[in-house]
């Protein structure tokens, strides 16, 4: 787990400042055992609050307004999905010199899944793919721009800074050829999809192998499915991927451009965190190899399917 600061400009977040908050704001609750959750969370300080309840805490800027599109939009989701999600109770204000908005939810409970240890990859593969297909078919009218929910050229150029800031650590041809080939793949022409966008396994709650909860909805919007494709490649082993993409149920093009994403996120995060978080860094390494073996593989059926053909036709 991280030992300390990930971000340059992050806020410290210490028991003694949500002591502080909790009992300005909901002194019902300030009395409660409060325990900080020990997490590879980038964005956010969590704390478990008593036994059914926790605190979320914003971290950096850039998750000031996370807390309010939960509290907007996860009540109209819930009951449309098939597995259980954030329940933000109550909404704190700045104060006690944090200033951002924060969050008191309802805790749940599980275990997070640890790529190369899952009990039955196939099996949570079903769940994954049955989670994000619902998600897809939601019709809820009027949803923000998801963060991954464009197209892969808005990262293109950071995508690319990140492979020649690894040179040396990571066979970088292989990793350009890959990212060039989700580039080629045809672009999402369909109307936009809901999508949670950062299904990290950080992010997946479980319980014997089987997925129990998803959680932080930051990301959540609308835009291109292809996002949502990520835990194929940084959760899953080759093996279950086929299990997550018939429960998803997904095209061709749309499987390519989410490979891309999670090469994409893999390649920025490597380099950012190699130092300040090793779950993150090992995790985007994880990705890395999954990622450009797959498409070692695929390039290596091709040729062989070519060199096939030509040694038996006439």
């Amino acid at each position: 787990m991280p030992s300390g600061p990930m971000h340059a400009h992050e806020m410290r977040i210490d028991d003694a400042l949500v002591r502080r908050l909790l009992a300005g704001q909901f002194p019902n609750w300030a009395d409660l055992p409060l325990k900080r959750v020990e997490s590879a969370g980038t964005v956010n300080a969590v704390y478990r609050l008593g036994a059914d309840l926790a605190v979320r805490l914003p971290r950096i800027p850039e998750g000031a307004g996370d807390v309010d599109k939960e509290w907007e939009w996860l009540p109209r989701l819930a009951p449309l999905l098939p597995f259980p999600v954030p329940e933000i109770l109550a909404v704190g204000a700045p104060g006690e010199g944090y200033p951002w908005r924060w969050a008191v939810l309802r805790w749940l409970d599980g275990e997070l899944p640890v790529p190369g240890r899952l009990t039955d990859a196939s099996a949570l593969a079903t769940d994954l793919g049955g989670f994000v297909r619902a998600l897809w078919q939601v019709d809820l009218p009027g949803g923000p721009p998801a963060y991954r929910g464009g197209p892969l050229t808005t990262v293109d150029d950071a995508t690319r800074s990140a492979i020649d800031e690894l040179h040396g650590t990571i066979d970088t041809s292989a990793a350009t050829a890959a990212w060039e080939a989700a580039l080629s793949a045809p672009l999402w022409t369909g109307p936009p999809t809901w999508v949670h966008s950062d299904l990290m396994p950080m992010n997946l709650l479980t319980r014997q192998g089987r997925l129990t909860a998803v959680l932080d909805f930051a990301t959540l919007g609308t835009g291109d499915p292809a996002c949502d494709l990520i835990a194929a490649w940084n959760l899953l082993p080759a093996e279950a991927r086929p299990a997550f993409r018939h429960a998803v149920g997904t095209d061709d093009a749309t499987w390519a451009r989410g490979r891309g994403w999670a090469l994409s996120m893999a390649l920025l995060q490597l380099p950012y965190y190699r130092t300040t978080n090793p779950v993150i860094a090992a995790n985007a390494e994880h990705v890395i190899r999954e990622v450009l073996g797959e498409l070692e593989q695929v390039v290596s059926a091709k040729s062989v399917g070519r060199w096939s053909v030509r040694r038996t036709s006439p």
